[in-house]
């Protein structure tokens, strides 16, 4: 071990819950100046381990060294007075408070010690976030009228105003479009070259070996390989995290293609998106590709009635369609997967089998009331061909993976049988296994005859899986690509999200 370079050592980590590990023995080092990737399925550990790191799980075996010092890191506070930040995927920021305050809190600065010093606190923030590339933002903002990728970069300052030597991120990009995340790269190289070490958690792999420099993969608990990036492959690690190769993810086989079940004419949203058309047929999955701010969830949220449109036509099954609510969308057999599973799409203090049902009651009647062992029996086998882990329906959803959860969430609408389902983010923050069973779900709903919108930053998720994808830049449609006719590679798709090159504009 360079003890001049090594900021973090953890040696023969365990974490117990109740008799079963879920840490089981593992070392690791992570130096100055290193990005340090932590590669695993959802329930491989990793979280864990983190967390552990954080001060979270005071309650762990072995040894962890700080700049060759040993300390014992049994709470959150002495996490942070030893230099470590965490950034989880799911942002702790307080919304109704403003951007300075959250970056401040806990070190607040005062005048005669009981009132608040605002001349300070504005000089103190202002100077974190330009650390994170936002010089421009008003820190007197609040947090609820950020963007998502705005949010991410506060929650950076925020962690930056306690000075850390080790910045742990959970997932930092699974919200965030392609070129926002190469800001991201950008920011944490420079932080890199400070001397800061990052662990870094991400279930992409095109990231992963983009801003690492080392990676590390576990699995089961356990620690498989570290191993510097430029001396391995994408396919090895994932081979190393499931344990088997696993080819094909962004495949679909090409189904027949029936009669229309959505056509937008000319949509528009004012602010948001303007002059949308398009078809959407049995059978087919359609794409929708653009940067953050490109208008996507919001032409989704329009779509199922939850946000307002205000000029343009929308037929479903050939019939018009008014501005209607997002109960009236779900009657009518629209089903749509919110990015925000925590927030917009799932109970997190009920059980398993109560979120699945909790759309179908609604899809059905208005009498709110179901056959319970049918229904049953339907929930077990969407639980079994999604591999929702554990399978028990009586499990509290706010205790599960997020991979995990994110199966309740898409259970939760097939359950319904929708005509049409539209997905946000399907796979954000999941693992490999767990995106491969989402995928298969999707593709043999929608070779049954149902009809598919699919919204995902991930542009090979989006260029593999659909049949046709719909560009958007800043509010507008760039054009239909076909992939049976046309480029729809990864390079082309990011060309024309950034408003370069040029697309097949359907008829």
């Amino acid at each position: 071990m360079d003890k001049e370079t090594c900021a973090l050592e953890m040696k023969h980590i365990i974490k117990r819950f109740s008799s079963f590990p879920a840490v089981n023995d593992i070392s690791i080092q992570v130096h100055k100046g290193e990005v340090h990737a932590i590669c695993g399925e959802n329930g491989a550990g990793k979280s864990t381990l983190m967390r552990v790191l954080a001060g979270e799980y005071p309650d762990y075996e072995g040894q962890i060294f700080i700049d060759g010092k040993e300390v014992k890191i049994d709470s959150p506070t002495k996490a942070r007075k030893c230099g470590i930040a965490i950034i989880h995927q799911e942002l702790g920021l307080a919304r109704p408070i403003t951007v300075a305050e959250n970056i401040m809190s806990g070190a607040l600065p005062k005048k005669r010690w009981i009132f608040l010093d605002k001349k300070k606190l504005w000089e103190t923030s202002a100077k974190y976030l330009e650390m994170v590339g936002l010089k421009d933002l008003n820190p007197d903002m609040p947090v609820s009228a950020l963007s998502q990728h705005e949010a991410q970069l506060v929650e950076i300052a925020k962690a930056l105003s306690n000075h850390p030597g080790i910045l742990i991120m959970d997932e930092p990009t699974s919200s965030l479009s392609r070129e926002e995340s190469r800001q991201l790269f950008e920011i944490i190289h420079e932080l890199t070259s400070q001397g800061l070490a990052v662990l870094y958690i991400s279930h992409f792999m095109s990231e992963v070996f983009e801003i690492s420099d080392v990676i590390t993969t576990m699995r089961d608990g356990k620690h498989i390989e570290t191993i510097d990036k430029t001396k391995t492959t994408t396919k090895e690690v994932i081979h190393n995290m499931v344990g088997k190769d696993i080819q094909d993810f962004y495949t679909k086989q090409k189904t027949d293609v029936g009669a229309v079940v959505l056509e937008a004419k000319k949509l528009a949203r004012y602010g948001f998106f303007k002059d949308i058309s398009f078809q959407v047929h049995e059978g087919e999955i359609l794409g929708i590709c653009g940067l953050s701010g490109a208008g996507r969830s919001e032409l989704a949220r329009a779509l199922v009635g939850i946000d307002q449109w205000d000029t343009g036509e929308l037929y479903y099954e050939g019939q018009a369609l008014k501005n209607r609510s997002y109960t009236q969308a779900i009657r009518k057999n629209i089903a749509y997967l919110s990015e925000d599973r925590k927030l917009e799409g799932l109970l997190l203090n009920l059980s398993i089998g109560e979120n699945i049902t909790s759309a179908k009651t609604i899809s059905q009647s208005r009498s709110f009331w179901c056959r319970e062992g049918e229904e049953k029996e339907q929930v077990d086998a969407l639980m079994e061909k999604l591999q929702v882990n554990p399978r028990n329906v009586n499990k509290i959803v706010g205790q599960l993976s997020g991979g995990n959860q994110q199966k309740v969430l898409l259970a939760k609408w097939l359950l319904t049988n929708p005509k049409l389902l539209i997905l946000d983010e399907p796979t954000r923050g999941v693992d490999v296994g767990a995106k491969s069973m989402i995928h298969e779900a999707v593709k043999r709903h929608v070779s049954r005859g149902n009809a598919a919108i699919l919204i995902s930053s991930d542009l090979m998720e989006v260029g593999g899986l659909s049949d046709r994808i719909l560009i958007l830049y800043q509010g507008r449609q760039k054009g239909i690509i076909d992939k049976e006719q046309d480029n729809c590679s990864e390079v082309s798709l990011l060309m024309l999200a950034n408003g370069d090159g040029k697309a097949y504009e359907e008829a």
